[in-house]
Parts: C-alpha cells; structure tokens; sequence
C-alpha cells in the first residue's frame, strides 16, 4: 500500500542530500551559527581588549578635550573623523572575523558548496497569507516555543550574572575614566561568554532538531528510488549503447594483438586472454591480451572476427588471467594444460575433429571471479 500511495518512508539517499545542497536546501541551525560568532566575538574582545580600550580612551579624550584652537577653529566633522578613524579599526576586525566565521560554517553545512540561489530574492516570502501559515502553522508554534525558551535561558543567565554585579555596575562614574573602561570593558567580555554557555546549549538541541527535519522533508518514497535509481544508471537503451562503445574502445586497443593470437580461452563472458606460441621467440604460450568484462566481449567479437577458436576453459581462463600479464609467458604450472589446448588448435588448423581436451588446472592457481582463490572450485 505504501508503494501505491507514495508514501515517502524511505531515507533520503546521498544524491537526492546532494541535489537538495545544490538548490540551498542545506542543514541549517541559526542557534549553533549564534553561538560560534558570539563565541568569537567574546574570545576576540577578551584577548585585543588593550587594543580596544586604547582606541576608545583616546576617542573619548579627543572629544572631551578642548583648547583654544580647538574653539577659535571649531570643525566637528574633522573630529568625528579622527574619533571614527581611532575606533573603527577594532570594530572592522571583529565584523570580519565573525562574517569569516558564519561564512565557513554555513559552507560547512552546504557541503563545501557557495549556494548564491540563497542571495535571491523569494517572491513568495512577501505573501502575507503565507507568512500567516508559517506563523500559526505547526513550525510557527515550533518556533515560539524556541524562541520563548531561549529567552528564559538566557534571561536567567544574565539575571544570574547581573546579581553578581548589581554594586559594582551602580558605582560606575565614580572612579577615573581607564579603571571605568576595564572595568565596563572585563563586565561585558564575562556577560558574553556566560551567554555563549546558554547558546552552545541551545545549539546543541537545535542542531539534532534541525538534522531531523531536514531527514523528514528529503524522505523518499518507493517511486523515487526508482526514478533515482533509473537516472542513475540510465536507460537500458542507453546503457546498452554505453557498452556498445566501450568494446568497440576495447577493440580498437586490442586489434593489433589479436591478429598475432593463435586462440582465445574464454570464462565464458566474463574472462578472455588470447595466446598465442612461437618457440623461436619464447619457450611457453605468452599472453598477448587479456581482459574482464566489456573487454572480454569484445576480444570474443574480435576472435569471431579473425576466425581464431575461441575455447570456453572458466578455470584456465581465470588462472591466466591472474597470474599472468599481457606480454608475458605463462606460469609453469599451467604449461601441461595449455599445451593439451595448443596441440588441439593445431589439429583443428589441420582439418582433425578431434574432441576438446580436459584440462586440470592445479589447485594452488584456481580463482573465482574476484581474484580469490578457490580451491573448492572444479574446471
């Protein structure tokens, strides 16, 4: 009943996660991207504080300060340019470093992927009817509920910090103006990285949330992994015109050393290797060409083509092939049962009709299709 109604019930595979990243549909978790910015902002304003407070005493003593050229040649903008001038630089600092940060992590979660479809306007975000839904929708109560939560959290922390403070923060103006800033400057700083704690918690519910939902939304139903799976793989028209290619690729690389073959011993598909002997240039059978698959069927075309004989030997075929690389003679142990195979070719150049050796291929050089050997295999 699933498979008829669509049900989607299935996990989203690696492709349609792949697809989706590529439209901008990524995993996405606005609390942990807080944390980590506000993270680097509290560590960054902890660790270049001097830097900082020396550029806001200087503003402050510079706008503060007044002599008689300051009045006799009054210029304000002048003054707030050296006073912009003193402070921006901290402040440009910690805005690129937090753009840096929130930049690497939504990369992080697009799968390394810049997805600019996100930077376009979405029409369909000005709906009033759908800003409604999402409102009073069930992600709308999700959201608020979120939202209240994190309020209280983060309240009670900074309800907690500020108890702790109350005295000193209601006696700032009374001291002079650097020990004020420290103190202001070391306030603020332990303010944030207290928040920070409330965020990486709130983060670490959200992320798991957010990996769930986006799970659920991607799901897929029994169609589209068959639609996937066909898109995938392609059409078998297709797929038999790829193969089709590919021997003839094959056939190409494989033609000269094919004419020199005297014949070709088959698995009966999947393996081919085409040998050929001249005791004038080698003492045993060398292999002029071997090969497994598309590879293998097309050196059966070839050999049907040439007219060379073509012998179906699953376990020689494979011990060859194993054991032995193009160009090269083959081992000792199989000389006997290529031997038997030789001398019938011979017979059949011939015009003998002499019925097909059995051949015994010892058992330390038997294979299965995987290279692995198998001795419980029989020829």
């Amino acid at each position: 009943m699933k498979e008829e109604n669509g049900e989607k019930s299935f996990a989203p595979s690696a492709k349609r996660k792949a697809d989706a990243a590529k439209k901008g549909d990524v995993l996405r978790s606005r609390e942990l991207a807080t944390a980590a910015a506000v993270l680097v902002g509290a560590t960054w304003l902890q660790f270049a504080g001097p830097w900082v407070l020396g550029a806001f005493e200087d503003t402050l003593r510079s706008g503060f300060a007044w002599d008689r050229e300051a009045i006799a040649d009054f210029a304000p903008g002048r003054m707030m340019r050296l006073a912009l001038v003193a402070a921006l630089p901290p402040v440009f600092v910690l805005g690129a470093a937090v753009l840096a940060l929130s930049l690497a992590s939504q990369l992080g979660f697009g799968e390394g992927r810049w997805v600019a479809k996100n930077l376009q306007p979405k029409p369909s975000r000005l709906n009033p009817l759908n800003g409604l839904k999402r409102m009073f929708g069930p992600n709308g109560a999700i959201e608020m509920g979120k939202g209240l939560a994190k309020v209280a959290l983060l309240g009670a922390i900074a309800w907690g910090w500020g108890q702790s403070r109350i005295e000193p923060i209601l006696g700032l103006g009374r001291g002079n103006l650097p020990a004020q800033l420290a103190f202001a400057w070391d306030a603020l700083v332990s303010l944030l990285f207290a928040l920070c704690a409330g965020l990486a918690i709130i983060a670490l519910v959200d992320t798991p949330i957010q990996w769930l939902r986006r799970q659920k939304r991607l799901k897929m139903s029994h169609q589209d992994l068959r639609d996937e799976q066909k898109e995938t793989d392609g059409a078998p028209e297709k797929k038999a015109a790829q193969r089709d290619r590919q021997r003839q690729i094959a056939k190409g690389g494989i033609a000269g050393a094919m004419r020199e073959a005297q014949f070709v011993i088959t698995n009966p598909t999947h393996f081919a290797v085409a040998l050929a002997y001249d005791p004038a240039k080698a003492p045993a059978p060398i292999v002029l060409a071997r090969g497994r698959g598309e590879k293998a069927l097309a050196m059966r075309e070839l050999a049907a083509e040439l007219e060379l004989p073509s012998l179906e030997y699953p376990a020689l075929a494979r011990s060859v092939y194993y054991t032995t690389r193009e160009r090269q003679v083959i081992r000792e142990e199989l000389y006997a049962a290529v031997a038997s195979i030789l001398a019938f070719v011979m017979s059949l150049k011939r015009g003998e009709h002499l019925p097909a050796p059995d051949v015994e291929v010892p058992l330390m050089l038997r294979f299965d299709t995987e290279g692995r050997l198998d001795p419980s295999h029989t020829p």
